[in-house]
């Protein structure tokens, strides 16, 4: 049984899009509803915390220093030495129903994310691609809920998720030009039983996945079967990441969601990150070349 440690209380409304930064060996993640961008230092064990006037909704660390973060219509650079955000890039920003979701960085320092429908009703969220000069190019579109994106550590696959159809999917990925094609399915998950949410690659290949509403972070093998299920204290995890000094610690943010639900009362660890000691090395996360 795999041993899940809380690394701190943060009460997180929704928790998300948790990142390593190897360098200076903090844990950075946001929270969206709350509107925080949130860093952990593991040597000093001390929690800063950011509010922000839009909602964050994922975040990169930038070659250059600082963040790239995506809110809800476009990129900002965070400064954190300030705390001040310096806009970027738009992305949809005259598309009332939707916003960016979940985002990650590819191994060429590229800013893919994915956008939903804010009104978790329709089919109208897209993939995007953020390049280092700062062009936003939609490379696949039809998403209810866009979530998890992962690379395979050949950089031949991409995966990503969609939580409104409880399904996460695969694609071809060409590096070079960093688009994707040949999408299918690579795994669902029944009615009922979870929400496939935020994603990481370890370093053999397999895809980690913390699925909402089911208690649980699921790792799943190249070909789509599941290789071993960790029952968390939460209800609502809602993605993952390694890191630590040998990247075999997985980094797992939770979300409270809504604090009038009265099942919150048999879960007071919800909205807190987690740590799992799991034997498995990950992979250092890639930074925004822009």
């Amino acid at each position: 049984m795999t041993n899940v440690a809380v690394v701190v209380e943060s009460k997180n409304l929704l928790g998300e899009g948790p990142v390593w930064c190897s360098r200076d060996r903090v844990l950075w993640w946001v929270d969206i509803i709350g509107r925080e961008i949130l860093r952990f230092d593991a040597g000093t064990a001390i929690l800063d915390r950011w509010p922000t006037e839009m909602r964050p909704c994922c975040l990169a660390v930038r070659e250059a220093g600082g963040l790239i973060v995506g809110f809800d219509k476009g990129f900002g650079l965070f400064a954190p030495e300030t705390g001040t955000v310096t806009w970027y890039a738009d992305n949809e920003k005259d598309t009332l129903r939707t916003r960016i979701n979940d985002g990650k960085c590819d191994r060429r320092g590229r800013f893919f994310v994915g956008t939903l429908d804010d009104e978790l009703k329709e089919h109208l969220g897209a993939l995007y691609r953020l390049d280092a000069n700062g062009v936003t190019s939609q490379i696949d579109r039809g998403f209810g809920i866009s979530n998890g994106p992962a690379w395979s550590p050949d950089d031949k696959t991409f995966y990503v998720g969609d939580s409104m159809d409880r399904a996460i999917y695969v694609y071809d990925f060409d590096a070079g030009a960093g688009t994707v094609s040949n999408k299918r399915v690579f795994a669902t998950i029944d009615d009922g039983a979870g929400i496939p949410d935020g994603a990481t690659v370890d370093a053999e290949g397999f895809l980690w996945n913390a699925q909402w509403d089911a208690w649980r972070v699921v790792r799943y093998a190249p070909d789509g079967r599941v290789d071993r299920t960790i029952q968390m204290p939460v209800r609502r995890p809602t993605s993952c990441m390694f890191g630590g000094p040998d990247f075999t610690t997985l980094y797992v943010t939770s979300a409270i969601w809504d604090p009038s639900d009265p099942l919150l009362a048999g879960e007071p660890l919800a909205g807190a990150v987690f740590a799992l000691e799991t034997g498995v090395r990950g992979l250092p996360e890639p930074r925004f070349a822009g």
